[in-house]
């Protein structure tokens, strides 16, 4: 009989990976939501999805002595997580103190903060509450048409998501489409000023010409789920 022969050894993960691991770094959103008039659900998740790319794209962040570039270079070295918070009035208006840019479409309001260590939020956020955020669209809302200078972002159908959850999913989609897609269309999308579109239905571009955001599964949805695909479709 032969002899048993032994499995190569498991070299064990980097240690900075694992101290990413540890301590696990996020992004924050904080959606201004006051009681009236209140945002759409669709506005938020525009405004979401423009705070996320616009942070990506600030000076602060693509300068390499930039504030907030070593912030972002430490987050994007894990898991890219992102949560959704909310405020409204002077608590949402304390948030300005910490570094972030914001975005607007409707009635909706939302800031990105540079990303953070789980265990280490800013106080100014970390009181802010997390979840329980779903809002609807008015009764005739509107989805602008198809361009080839705006990004279309699709959430899955049949996939339940309260308006918090969708905000980091689109904002998840928003930034994978600026660092995957072809720098031509990116650089059009920037000149044209990284305007969203947000609706709910299954893909149309080709897997090659989009990307797609399949979930975490850590709130929400299962593992894997495929919530989210962005791209920059023709016109209708």
């Amino acid at each position: 009989m032969s002899e048993p022969v032994e499995p190569p050894p498991v070299e064990p993960p980097p240690v900075e990976q694992e101290a990413v691991e540890r301590d696990p770094w996020a992004l924050s959103l904080v959606v201004r939501v006051e009681r009236d008039p209140a945002p759409a659900h669709t506005d938020v998740l525009v405004a979401a999805a423009r705070a996320v790319v616009l942070l990506l794209a600030d000076e602060r962040v693509t300068d390499p002595d930039g504030e907030l570039h070593a912030a972002v270079a430490a987050w994007r070295a894990g898991h890219i997580r992102k949560i959704t918070r909310r405020a409204r009035g002077v608590r949402f208006e304390r948030t300005a103190a910490v570094a972030h840019v914001e975005a607007r479409s409707g009635d909706a309001v939302v800031r990105a903060f540079a990303p953070h260590p789980r265990d280490t939020v800013p106080e100014v956020l970390r009181t802010l509450q997390v979840g329980g955020l779903d809002l609807a669209d008015p009764e005739g809302f509107a989805v602008p048409a198809a361009r080839a200078d705006l990004l279309t972002v699709r959430l899955s159908p049949g996939v339940a998501m309260t308006t918090g959850k969708a905000a980091a999913q689109v904002g998840h989609a928003a930034q994978l489409a600026w660092e995957e897609l072809p720098a031509a269309a990116t650089r059009r999308w920037a000149a044209a000023g990284l305007g969203v579109r947000v609706l709910t239905g299954a893909p149309v571009l080709a897997p090659a010409d989009r990307v797609d955001v399949r979930d975490g599964g850590f709130t929400e949805v299962a593992p894997g789920t495929l919530t989210a695909s962005a791209g920059f479709e023709p016109p209708d």
